[in-house]
């Protein structure tokens, strides 16, 4: 008998830094999720796309502080109003994930950025289909059929956009790109938690965070010699995956979007003045 996918429950980083950030100041907001595109915060859009997407039951915001959301009007309106658990960030983004994460043990959930003011249902909807294609089959028949070694059973999934799309839609628009000996990719900030297994790739990327003043520490967490292969474009994008499977303990996979704007988050005023003229363009 055929089983539907599990809905994923959804999970918002609306973390800000304690001293606020260049694009907040720029806009004389409480939080960078709060800033204004297209006539209301990019957190609203986030949670509208969630909302819309058919797979996705609401879940948990987590962030800004307390004392943020206390002194905002505006930011207690878009909790109010967004179906969502509202819990205060912990110290750092990867540290938000796993708290919010911990809240319940429902899997699958999805993963993302309250600055995402671009992500639509389209894309979510996408995305988790795809990540819900790579569980693990009912069968041994399925799984064989499938290529079950080579395409299922992750536990945790990153959602991959190829740079091509990016350049070709908007050339003077600067990313970062990671670059691997079979393509290039620019993240979208959207991940897969399948089930509890896929928490350590979480847990992996607090302790790179807490690296990322020192990189030599980073730099042995992955080995030189695979750095060095990233380097010099001799690392594909499934070795790196197999590598960073490794470490972290779980199996880590990734999904294509074919989606430029998937690429494209709010973390500057060049990034706001892009994502108001695409949702000009769309509308």
């Amino acid at each position: 008998m055929h089983k539907h996918p599990a809905k994923f429950a959804s999970i918002i980083l609306a973390g800000e830094r304690p001293e606020g950030s260049k694009l907040s100041h720029a806009f004389n907001v409480s939080a960078s999720v709060m800033v204004p595109v297209a006539g209301k915060p990019a957190l609203a859009h986030v949670i509208d796309a969630v909302k819309a997407s058919g797979g996705v039951d609401c879940g948990i915001i987590c962030g800004p502080t307390r004392a943020v959301v206390e002194n905002d009007p505006d930011l207690q309106s878009v909790l109010r109003d967004s179906n969502h658990d509202w819990l205060e960030q912990a110290p750092g983004p990867a540290a938000s994930a796993i708290l919010a994460l911990d809240q319940s043990d429902h899997y699958p959930k999805l993963l993302t950025a309250g600055d995402h003011a671009l992500l639509c249902s389209e894309i979510i909807t996408d995305f988790c289909n795809q990540a819900s294609s790579r569980t693990n089959p009912d069968s041994a028949a399925e799984r064989m059929a499938a290529g079950y070694r080579e395409h299922y059973g992750y536990d945790f999934l990153i959602g991959l956009v190829p740079y091509e799309l990016v350049k070709s839609a908007w050339p003077f628009s600067k990313r970062t790109v990671l670059k691997f000996s079979d393509g290039e990719y620019c993240g979208s900030n959207l991940f897969a938690v399948m089930n509890s297994q896929g928490r350590n790739a979480l847990a992996f990327w607090q302790q790179a965070e807490a690296d990322r003043k020192q990189p030599w520490k980073i730099a042995r967490r992955f080995g030189v010699m695979a750095l060095i292969r990233y380097l010099f474009r001799r690392l594909s994008l499934d070795a790196a995956l197999q590598s960073l499977s490794g470490l972290a303990g779980c199996r880590v996979g990734f999904i294509q979007l074919d989606y430029a704007r998937a690429a494209v988050d709010v973390d500057s005023v060049e990034d706001q003045q892009l994502a108001e003229r695409i949702l000009s363009s769309d509308a």
